[in-house]
């Protein structure tokens, strides 16, 4: 990796292009002689306002019908409608999206890194959505200033984080998804490419990350650890990593970093402006209508300056309907003051004709799954997922999306790449879709490298309820979960999913076993997960309910098929308590171990040498007792391991079981008449047996010593001790 980055220099006015255009050529012929480029910051730079859904999907010579709803998402996404005011019927569907939160923006970045980005975006940040609002008018120099300044004074120290490692970084970057979006390095070589093949490069731009190597170091790395606490929108999602993990990516997007200066600003030197203006310009400017000022949400920190006032909003917008299709931002030639998003002619075609359709029309009501699209397009879901035959990453992004159980290469794709949204809205219950969307322990494959992004609650609950419309099945099956009907056995479930059923633990795990075979989704949270119609639905015809699984027809041609499914709904509802099915199973799974569970155990059975009204007592230190109910007496004690319950649970006659352990010793027979009475156990978990002996109440414990137990017997509340020890 090199150890510098060459940029080209700063420009005054809008109209000076030429001579940025040709530095950045002058930059690029050096970055590639030096192999620069390798560094995604290096990406090939984009020279317009970059929406990846809309450069992904909408193409020159597609048709005005095809082209308008990419206007559509263009309006909504570069925040026409935080300016101007959407008919009403619109309103919903382009809403403006919640700029990148500014406060404490002043400890992130530096002044001559605002005043660039300022001044033109386009050129500080290619690619950028953020329109340029100076044209290098009379007194923009100065507003530019001020907005430098009052920005400047907004400081908020992030939390310390760790130090990043770089090569960890660089692994993490193109291991977890940030490829799906943005530029993998060139000196990367994806994980199934020959060492003698072509790294294929991808075909669709990348989502510019420019700003990242400006970033102070430790606010990048608190940024990557929770952007939606600066970046509400979601548009960079939470990849769930940890700060560790942050701090590596940081540190590699920070490899060869060198601070662009703002040479021209320099040359001005326009004397200082003042804060209070700096504020007035933000307001006029209505930078309002994007960005807020607010402490980042979970920073748990208040901002170090009391000069970072959030200005009052600016006064009412203008119609959008009122737009003039070659004025404004859409005109030949902007004025100082009117955004300049550097368009491309497909977006101003694709604008032109949804602001012609605006004014024509009202809103048409979307169907559920043209909400879904319609979400997915602006969050960009897309690049991950496919739905509906659209969408999911190119091969060349896809190339990068890898596993890390080899046991998993014969799945292929499945493996590899993000799920298929296809029937997600029948598949999933609503507490899953929860845990998968924006909270925790989703992910059921484990084997896959890439992660699930948090959007964040606002951009994605509202999908739950679309998706759930939107994927009712028009011939719904229908399964009894009740529980109540005689063949819902979990044992009858249990045996079907076992070696010697239907085998279905060949490929999938459950609990903390793996399959026998690939590691397919294991089956512990079915039913926390699936809901049951779905489950039934894909079990009996899985090809066509979940296109391209590998999962075979086991219940074609079967007779009892939707009652033998019910059984495995109730195994599976009751896995917890259940032993795990043949194929999975060990005969150690049965072994009862107080050392391990670190608690006392009682166990009723039949053991050998105490009989049919058996209680085992195991305890943590390696002691052991049992008591017979029918005599009301301790009638064995024992060292070392506890009990194996494999006969009690597996056979049906229930042989007597042996004790595990060594120097078993048998007690002295019961005197006296004896009449049990129960047991109570005491807040240590250890039992205290009940029993009337001659009329007498007693009360009968073991606890462990040293050497064995200290019996402590109370007669009618006496109390008299002695000690067991062989």
């Amino acid at each position: 990796m090199p150890s510098f980055v060459i940029r080209a220099s700063s420009f005054i006015p809008h109209s000076s292009f030429w001579f940025c255009h040709s530095a950045l050529l002058l930059a690029a012929f050096l970055l590639n002689a030096s192999s620069a480029r390798s560094h995604p910051l290096q990406a090939e730079p984009i020279n317009h306002a970059y929406v990846f859904n809309f450069d992904q999907f909408y193409l020159d010579q597609d048709p005005d019908e095809h082209v308008v709803s990419g206007g559509f998402l263009l309006l909504a996404e570069l925040n026409c409608t935080a300016c101007h005011v959407a008919p009403e019927s619109w309103q919903e569907r382009l809403k403006a999206k919640p700029g990148p939160n500014l406060g404490g923006v002043g400890s992130r970045l530096d002044a001559d890194t605002l005043w660039l980005m300022i001044r033109s975006p386009q050129h500080r940040k290619k690619g950028t959505q953020m329109p340029g609002l100076f044209a290098g008018e009379e007194g923009d120099e100065e507003k530019v200033e001020a907005l430098v300044e009052f920005l400047s004074a907004s400081k908020w120290d992030a939390p310390q984080m760790p130090a990043g490692d770089v090569e960890r970084g660089k692994e993490l970057y193109h291991k977890v998804g940030c490829v799906a979006c943005h530029e993998p390095a060139l000196d990367v070589r994806p994980p199934k490419v020959a060492a003698d093949a072509e790294v294929d490069k991808p075909g669709n731009g990348s989502v510019p990350i420019a700003l990242a190597d400006a970033y102070d170091v430790n606010a990048l790395a608190y940024f990557l650890h929770d952007p939606l606490s600066m970046r509400p929108a979601g548009r960079m999602p939470d990849m769930r990593l940890s700060k560790q993990e942050a701090s590596d990516i940081a540190a590699y997007l920070h490899v060869g970093r060198i601070a662009e200066k703002a040479t021209a600003r320099a040359a001005l030197n326009i004397p200082k402006q003042g804060i209070e203006k700096g504020r007035e310009v933000f307001q006029q400017m209505n930078c309002v209508a994007c960005h807020s000022l607010g402490v980042p949400a979970l920073a748990g920190k208040a901002p170090q300056s009391s000069e970072t006032t959030f200005p009052a909003k600016a006064g009412t917008p203008n119609p959008l309907v009122a737009l003039a299709p070659d004025k404004g931002c859409l005109a030949e030639k902007q004025a100082s003051g009117t955004p300049r998003f550097d368009l491309n002619d497909l977006q101003k075609r694709a604008l032109k004709l949804a602001l012609a359709a605006i004014q024509k029309e009202a809103a048409p009501k979307l169907t559920a799954q043209e909400k879904v699209d319609w979400q997915m397009s602006r969050l960009n879901c897309y690049a991950c997922h496919d739905r509906e035959g659209k969408g999911g990453p190119e091969d060349p992004r896809a190339q990068y999306f890898g596993v890390n159980d080899p046991g998993a290469e014969s799945l292929g794709q499945l493996a590899h790449l993000p799920p298929s949204l296809d029937k997600i809205g029948r598949k999933l219950t609503h507490g899953w879709f929860e845990k998968i969307l924006w909270g925790k322990d989703g992910s059921v494959r484990p084997y896959m490298e890439t992660r699930m992004p948090n959007f964040g609650r606002e951009q994605t609950e509202m999908m739950i309820g679309w998706l759930n419309e939107a994927d009712v099945a028009e011939k719904p099956v229908t399964i009894d979960v009740s529980g109540l009907a005689k063949h819902h056995r979990a044992e009858a479930g249990r045996q079907l999913l076992g070696a010697k059923g239907l085998a279905c633990v060949a490929c999938h795990g459950l609990k903390d076993r793996k399959s026998l075979g690939p590691p397919v989704i294991r089956l512990t949270h079915t039913v926390e997960r699936i809901q049951p119609e779905y489950f039934k639905e894909l079990l009996l015809n899985p090809q066509v309910t979940q296109l391209g699984t590998v999962m075979p027809p086991m219940f074609v041609g079967r007779k009892k098929a939707d009652l033998e499914i019910e059984s495995i709904w109730t195994y599976l509802r009751e896995v917890e308590g259940q032993p795990l099915p043949e194929g999975l199973m060990s005969a150690e799974d049965f072994e009862l171990k107080p050392g391990k569970a670190k608690r006392v155990i009682i166990f009723r059975s039949f053991i050998e040498g105490v009989g049919t009204h058996a209680i085992g007592v195991g305890f943590p230190s390696g002691v052991n007792a049992a008591f017979d109910a029918k005599t009301s007496r301790w009638a064995l004690i024992w060292k070392g391991r506890f009990l194996d319950a494999m006969s009690n649970w597996q056979d049906r006659a229930m042989p007597p079981i042996k004790p595990l352990g060594m120097a078993v010793k048998e007690l002295p027979p019961a005197t006296g008449e004896r009449v049990f009475g129960g047991y109570k156990v005491g807040k240590d978990g250890v039992p205290t047996f009940l029993y009337r002996q001659d009329g007498q109440q007693v009360e009968d414990t073991l606890r462990p010593t040293k050497n064995g137990f200290e019996r402590i017997i109370s007669v009618n509340g006496k109390q008299t001790k002695e000690i067991l020890s062989w």
